[in-house]
């Protein structure tokens, strides 16, 4: 079973997205990224991108991770900054520990696609 079936489908992807959001948009070290961003369509890129990278239906059309990010200057402190909204998100959806770590497993493998490294 895919990640995605795992956490719930849909209604758990979009669900995790807005709280995500909430929690990114508030934090310091990355908030300032999104200042100029609209944010109800970087909602939606990143649902589909999220489906797409747990095993549900593929209907990303965005860039890849590399050139999405491109000349942002993202650093590791950032990186990590989204890591951990990412996990404090899934832990207040009550996601269990293994599907958590099979999902920073997704993350950490574009990292360096993230960083531009």
């Amino acid at each position: 079973m895919s990640i995605y079936e795992q956490i719930g489908g849909a209604g758990a992807v979009d669900a995790a997205v807005d709280i995500f959001y909430r929690k990114v948009l508030v934090d310091d070290r990355i908030s300032d990224f999104f200042d100029t961003v609209d944010m109800d369509g970087q909602r939606a890129k990143q649902k589909a991108f999220l489906t797409m990278a747990f095993g549900g239906p593929n209907d990303y059309t965005g860039k890849d991770m590399r050139e999405a990010h491109k000349g942002m200057n993202l650093t590791e402190e950032h990186f990590n900054a989204v890591a951990e909204n990412l996990v404090a998100t899934l832990k207040e959806l009550n996601v269990s520990e293994d599907i958590i770590n099979s999902i920073v497993e997704v993350c950490l493998s574009v990292k360096d696609d993230v960083l531009n490294v």
